[in-house]
């Protein structure tokens, strides 16, 4: 079948889709959890001690007693069984950034040759997947093969349903033989705990006498695209490389900005309906669902939770939007740039931090120069990010975000912290000497007499600071839509607690000294300001500006993943993760491999399929209009009939740059080399990209001139408006 006509097949079935569903007779609240093996659920079916000493592990972080996961075992079998499971699954998050799982039956044979289900407490708590053929950054040699698996009690085990049977799925670390995490979870509840326990400190120096656990929060907007799968399977570079190559800029964009929050198409709202369903039966608080500023592009995002069970929820989600997108003849893009000129995805991370006796800890309420406990809080995230940006920047590193961050729908790759008018007022305050007063929210009054005036907030919004703060929380822009919630989540974690650390040393040595709370809190926070303020930017950072402002404030600019991801193994953050047990310098040094190994690895497998599509798709397409070009050309000379052939000279120009783009980036994947993954990231940066951006202008000029009839790829125009 020839490219053309694999177009027009894939635009016929689009146009013809016609979605066919009876709708759900069950109400959507009432399917919430529906799947989950909740606290509710073991309320219900554990003895009574083995329940309480369950919930204190979730909700105080007190270790489990291993003597009680029989009983806990035991439950979760009759529960998975009695919800048609016929396995289990103990699912892990290795280093790929995806999810991992390993299916073993619940039946075993007996001595009879009856078959019984069996699951005992030592198969909840350890599994024992292959270690080696995960990425580890050399933490396990090919050799060395052993890992394991452990049960994470605070996640609670759900059903993974399918027409054929149901599998019970028990969220699990992955760590090696030798200790060493392998895996996104468990430097995420080690953070956790060093955050919490710092936090704790400096709670009880505000003279809290029921100070509680405290837990980081997340809520993750998580953007996406949807493409008819006709358009996707007639891409090769959407099937292998999840982007597109190639693909001139359609005539019409984004420019108009109205898709933003549009109305939503009936086939793409039927998909979004059943998504919300199938995330509430396992227990993720889908909220809210809208169009997003590209066309074909659209936004979910959940409620807050703990950010752990956050970090597995979005893993699942993210599953569970292409397994829905596929039902609707749909494919679901979360590469963060699936189409160059357009908006690319991110996943702002929305985190707080609290508990249930101090509430969210960064809610500054209707007078925020009088909450010290907040402007503590918060003056320890200022000093956070402005010396650990290197650090969230590298966080969020990879080749796909890289095509992201900087562009005018992403925020630049600086680090900066934008508080808002009242925020910035109260810290100037501070910085002066002590805060004595905070902007009001104001009241816009709207001129129709049938409309009740609008309370505005003391502050606005600031889509283009990478680390905003949102009203009662901080929203992290940069991280990418592809990429776990985890590694954003384990740094903002981690550079919290050593702020942390810091102001109740600074306090508590005041206090010694006989200065009152205060007082030594005003102290401190203005040494935060003073030293730290630096990296608070309110104004626009997609401006140039910016840039050479930053510069001059010492703000590292970190444009590539090449450039950033080194942060990890810098002095101070390996200092920082090995004083708080988050991970060591051979577990840093070994995520920092994998990056780079993965960055590598994808523009290489971006780069061959470039240079295929161009040499087995694009190119015959352009010779054989060359072909009919001189064709009738000599046609008309044979004729006496003399023309002008600008439109055969420009093709016959491209082809032959296409060819000469073509040979340079054959070579520069010939020469794919590096003495380190380092030294390799750094050679696909300045030679393959540089080598498929000059294939692809050539190929988007002859996009823009071949027949349409023989041109071999669905268009930007087809796959962005042909829902």
């Amino acid at each position: 079948m020839s490219g053309s006509m694999s177009r027009r097949q894939a635009i016929e079935a689009v146009t013809t889709y016609r979605v066919e569903t009876d709708g759900f007779p069950e109400p959507l609240a009432d399917t919430f959890g529906r799947n989950v093996f909740s606290l509710s659920v073991m309320k219900k079916r554990l003895p009574k001690h083995v329940f309480k000493a369950v919930a204190a592990t979730i909700d105080t972080g007190a270790q489990m007693d291993v003597a009680l996961a029989d009983y806990v075992a035991v439950a979760m079998k009759d529960w998975a069984l009695e919800m048609g499971a016929t396995h289990y699954a103990h699912v892990f998050y290795p280093l790929t950034g995806l999810t991992a799982e390993k299916h073993d039956s619940f039946l075993e044979p007996d001595s009879s040759g009856a078959s019984l289900a069996e699951f005992a407490g030592k198969t909840l708590l350890q599994g024992e997947p292959d270690a080696s053929s995960f990425p580890n950054g050399g933490l396990r040699g090919t050799f060395e093969a052993r890992g394991y698996t452990g049960w994470d009690v605070t996640s609670p085990a759900y059903i993974m349903e399918n027409p054929n049977g149901n599998t019970l799925c028990i969220p699990t670390v992955f760590i090696s033989w030798t200790g060493e995490a392998l895996d996104k979870k468990t430097p995420l509840l080690r953070s956790q705990q060093a955050m919490s326990k710092q936090a704790m400190r400096l709670l009880k120096l505000f003279d809290h006498a029921d100070v509680d656990t405290v837990v980081s929060y997340a809520g993750a907007e998580q953007e996406y695209f949807l493409i008819d799968e006709h358009f996707f399977y007639a891409r090769p570079d959407l099937m292998t490389s999840s982007r597109t190559l190639f693909g001139a800029k359609p005539s019409k964009g984004q420019e108009f900005d109205d898709h933003y929050f549009g109305a939503i198409p009936d086939r793409v709202l039927a998909f979004m309906i059943e998504l919300d369903r199938e995330l509430f039966k396992q227990g993720i608080p889908s909220k809210t669902r809208h169009n997003e500023v590209a066309p074909g592009q659209f936004e979910l995002a959940p409620v807050f939770e703990r950010s752990v069970l956050a970090h597995d929820h979005q893993q699942l989600m993210m599953t569970t939007m292409k397994k829905v997108a596929e039902k609707y003849g749909m494919k679901c893009l979360l590469h963060e740039k699936p189409f160059a000129g357009v908006n690319g995805s991110g996943k702002h991370v929305n985190f707080s931090l609290g508990n249930g006796n101090q509430g969210n800890l960064l809610n500054p309420g209707d007078t925020p120069h009088e909450n010290m406990q907040f402007l503590t809080f918060c003056g320890a995230i200022i000093r956070a990010v402005h010396l650990y940006g290197g650090l969230l920047r590298a966080a969020v590193a990879s080749a796909s975000n890289d095509h992201r961050l900087g562009a005018n729908e992403a925020p630049p790759a600086i680090i900066s912290i934008f508080l808002g008018d009242q925020l910035m007022d109260v810290f100037d305050q501070i910085a002066k000497g002590g805060a004595t007063g905070s902007k009001a929210a104001g009241v816009i009054e709207l001129g129709v007499d049938t409309l009740p005036p609008l309370k505005a907030d003391p502050g606005d919004r600031n889509r283009t600071s990478p680390f905003a703060f949102t009203g009662n929380r901080f929203e992290y822009r940069a991280p990418g839509s592809n990429q776990s919630i985890s590694d954003p989540m384990v740094a903002i974690n981690t550079i919290l607690a050593d702020s942390l650390e810091f102001i109740s040393t600074a306090v508590d040595k005041q206090l010694a000294d006989g200065v009152e709370l205060a007082d030594a809190v005003q102290q401190v926070l203005m040494g935060i300001i003073n030293e730290h303020g630096a990296v608070i930017f309110n104004g626009n950072g997609y401006s140039d500006e910016w840039q050479e402002e930053a510069a001059a404030r010492g703000l590292k600019n970190l444009r590539t993943t090449v450039d950033a991801v080194t942060e990890l193994t810098s002095p101070e953050v390996v200092e920082i993760f090995e004083r708080y047990g988050v991970l060591s310098a051979r577990e840093l040094k070994a995520r920092e491999d994998v990056i780079f190994e993965y960055y590598s690895l994808t523009l290489l497998v971006e780069a061959k399929e470039t240079a295929e599509i161009a040499k087995t798709m694009i190119l015959p397409a352009a010779i054989r209009y060359q072909g009919e070009l001189a064709s009738t050309a000599a046609s008309l000379k044979a004729a006496d009939i003399i023309v002008e052939t600008p439109v055969l000279l420009e093709i016959t120009g491209l082809i032959t740059e296409m060819h000469a783009a073509i040979g340079k980036l054959d070579a520069g994947i010939a020469g794919l080399h590096g003495e380190s993954e380092y030294e390799e990231s750094k050679y696909a940066l300045d030679v393959l990209v540089p080598a498929m951006t000059a294939v692809r202008e050539v190929a988007d000029k002859l996009e823009a001139i071949v027949a349409d009839d023989l041109w071999p790829l669905p268009t930007y125009n087809e796959m962005l408006t042909i829902l």
